[in-house]
């Protein structure tokens, strides 16, 4: 079976090299010349776990290929998806201006039956918009040529992307024919073939789905945020509520911990976009506002600790931050806590050093030229005033306690994770802070 894949950002290569790793011939398609000329020469534009190895795996088997034209593959093609960027405009809804584009090339282009499959996040509604551009551009040509379109939804945790797409908790695909299901239901058998779940509705519902899976992820997360915020004024500790409630059946334990707030390219845009979605159908998602205004407020705490223990004048003082991903096991800075929390170290004057396993470099040029990049955790430290934990990466699980004790400035942990033990750097010598603990 060969497809395209019009998009190499996160999703669209992660999935291009899934599909081919289980036989499909894939090519992925970007209008980006030197994304596709990189990707030909093995260089990958994203950080995540395994996925070079999978790249040279199956150029070299001849399963994957690399192309900036779409019209020069999709007469070769039975299925293409459109995996390309839906970044939210200033009002917050979803740019759809890509995903459009995608299906008027399609429109231009295709000769015989092809099943466009929108596997970007985009609002419900959008595949009617897409239908309505193919058959604008065979209508300006004057034919007439079957197609079906269709929704695939990506449910990948970055860092963790690989092993999702291989063993997913379910495969979301909304349909509208027999003849897309045949065809959707062929490309996802090496799936089925383990028993993964492959659930087939509506496209409306598919749409919906992405968003709403989001939305509830980060209301739980905002949900224990305010939750541990609570339990600092009161006296309670969040890791033990959490425990409590999680072990709650109906509940469960998955995305209870609290923390220094959600980024990421998904849940803050999704959000979002649903937001805005709901309002443009005369409604108000009054918990999502409040989900997002609970995850910006949240973004401020460390700085709040810092200024709570350290004095509200903080000019000249040294800050240390570990970790700038917006999670482990990513180069993602998109939405990123640390971003909040180092611009409000800049403004009140501070030095700041910064370490990141992967991360080397900001979105915002103006505020990495104003920080210190370091070589690891304990250049960091260094005549620190106070260390800030941003990102659990695995290697500051177990850092040597002792070396940072007598390199800092002052023994000050502000911990955004809540990973490390309070009563363990308190018998080390250390001041300790976590989330509503």
């Amino acid at each position: 079976m060969k497809i395209a894949i019009v998009g190499t950002g996160y999703v669209g290569l992660v999935s291009g090299v899934c599909f081919a790793e289980v036989g499909t011939d894939v090519t992925c398609v970007d209008v980006d010349e030197r994304k596709i000329s990189n990707l030909q020469q093995g260089i990958i534009p994203i950080f995540e776990p395994g996925l070079e190895d999978l790249v040279e795996k199956n150029v070299k088997a001849g399963r994957l290929h690399f192309s900036t034209s779409l019209p020069d593959v999709i007469d070769d093609v039975q299925i293409v998806f459109s995996a390309v960027g839906t970044p939210p405009d200033e009002d917050g809804s979803a740019d759809l201006r890509y995903v459009l584009e995608v299906a008027r090339t399609v429109g231009r282009h295709m000769h015989s039956y092809v099943l466009l499959v929108t596997k970007s996040t985009v609002p419900v509604g959008t595949a009617e918009k897409v239908r309505a551009a193919i058959q604008e551009e065979l209508d300006k040509r004057g034919v007439q040529i079957p197609f079906d379109i269709a929704s695939n939804p990506e449910f990948l945790k970055e860092g963790a992307a690989i092993k999702d797409f291989m063993s997913p908790d379910r495969v979301v695909i909304g349909v509208e024919s027999e003849r897309a299901k045949e065809l959707m239901t062929k490309l996802y058998r090496p799936f089925l073939l383990n028993n993964f779940r492959v659930l087939f509705m509506d496209i409306p519902s598919a749409e919906m789905t992405k968003y709403a899976a989001n939305s509830m992820l980060a209301t739980r997360i905002s949900f224990m945020n305010d939750i541990a915020n609570l339990c600092e004024i009161v006296g309670a500790d969040v890791n033990m509520v959490r425990k409590g409630i999680g072990s709650d059946l109906r509940i469960g334990n998955k995305f209870l911990y609290s923390g220094c707030g959600y980024g990421g390219s998904c849940f803050p845009k999704d959000v979002k976009a649903l937001i805005k979605t709901a309002q443009e159908h005369g409604y108000e998602m009054q918990l999502l506002q409040a989900v997002e205004a609970v995850n910006e407020k949240q973004k401020t705490v460390l700085f709040d600790k810092l200024k709570k223990n350290l004095g509200a004048d903080m000019k000249g003082k040294n800050i240390a931050v570990w970790g700038l991903a917006f999670k482990p096991n990513t180069d993602d800075m998109r939405e990123a806590p640390s971003l909040v929390l180092i611009k409000q170290l800049l403004n009140a004057g501070c030095a700041v050093k910064v370490y990141d396993p992967i991360v080397k470099s900001l979105l915002d040029k103006q505020t990495e030229q104003n920080i210190t990049f370091c070589n690891d955790i304990y250049e960091t430290a260094n005549d620190a005033d106070a260390i800030c934990l941003v990102t659990e990466w695995q290697e500051f699980r177990l850092p040597d306690w002792a070396l940072i004790k007598k390199i800092v400035k002052n023994p000050l942990i502000i911990d955004g994770r809540n990973i490390y033990d309070k009563k363990e750097l308190a018998e080390l010598g250390f001041e300790y802070y976590g989330i509503g603990c």
